[in-house]
């Protein structure tokens, strides 16, 4: 018998038609469907464990899971076969093995994520699941100066959902840029770690600033008050995307 291993998948998907990635009794989920393809390769009965917990209809170019196995089949050759089993909106891009004790929520990493924008008067209908429709002109250059007070080690808790079950929310975010290319808008935000809801309450109140229902100075007031208010909007689901989590280990190899 093979001795136990743990292998690491880097995976992209479209979430459109899926409940988010945790496993829920109401609907089908990226941890599911994965799970049932690992079943489907190995003849074991899996669970993987993910790095970030998704939300329904938030898509991902770079989520982590692990799994343990106990298959002889080579670790980086993993990829390639779990992709003969899924489905086309869920890609394995890339497969290793990790120690048996690495857990992808337990390493220090920066996570990345990109929250999509059509900024034009009417919607482009190949983008639509994947980036919020906004008909009204936003200034990008106030959506930065907003984001500038953002940047740093800060308490969010005016940034995250209420439902929140956290009991530290402090978080660093290293980098938020306000990405203009024609009517296309990017928010691009890395940090140490998000609260839930957290991007996409970001990017709500920053499109506030940009359609002028906000002075950017908004943004500071909020973040100093402490206290999830009504204050911030939530962003639709559909136009946020994990882009990448580079963990450290990864980081002091390159």
């Amino acid at each position: 018998m093979q001795n136990q291993k743990r292998i690491r998948l880097r995976i992209a998907y479209d979430g459109t038609n899926y409940c988010g990635w945790q496993v829920q009794p109401n609907g089908i989920t990226i941890e599911e469907v994965v799970n049932r393809a690992i079943q489907k390769l190995t003849g074991e009965e899996t669970h993987v464990l993910g790095a970030s917990r998704t939300d329904s209809g938030v898509h991902a170019l770079g989520n982590v899971a692990v799994f343990d196995t106990r298959s002889s089949i080579p670790s980086d050759r993993f990829a390639y076969a779990l992709n003969q089993r899924l489905p086309a909106d869920i890609v394995v891009a890339e497969s290793d093995e990790v120690p048996l004790d690495w857990h992808p929520r337990y390493q220090n990493c920066t996570k990345t994520y990109e929250y999509h924008i059509i900024n034009s008067r009417t919607v482009i209908p190949t983008k639509r699941l994947t980036n919020y429709f906004v008909s009204f002109p936003l200034d990008e250059r106030r959506m930065q100066e907003a984001a500038a007070y953002l940047i740093g080690e800060h308490d969010f808790a005016s940034f995250c959902n209420i439902r929140t079950n956290v009991v530290d929310t402090v978080r660093t975010i290293y980098d938020l840029q306000v990405i203009r290319s024609g009517d296309e808008i990017t928010i691009r935000i890395s940090g140490n770690g998000f609260l839930y809801n957290m991007v996409r309450i970001i990017a709500g109140t920053l499109i506030r600033v940009g359609r002028g229902f906000y002075d950017p100075e908004k943004v500071k007031t909020m973040l100093e008050a402490k206290k999830r208010t009504q204050d911030g909007v939530t962003a639709p689901a559909h136009g946020l995307m994990l882009i990448q989590i580079a963990y450290e280990e990864e980081k002091r190899k390159n």
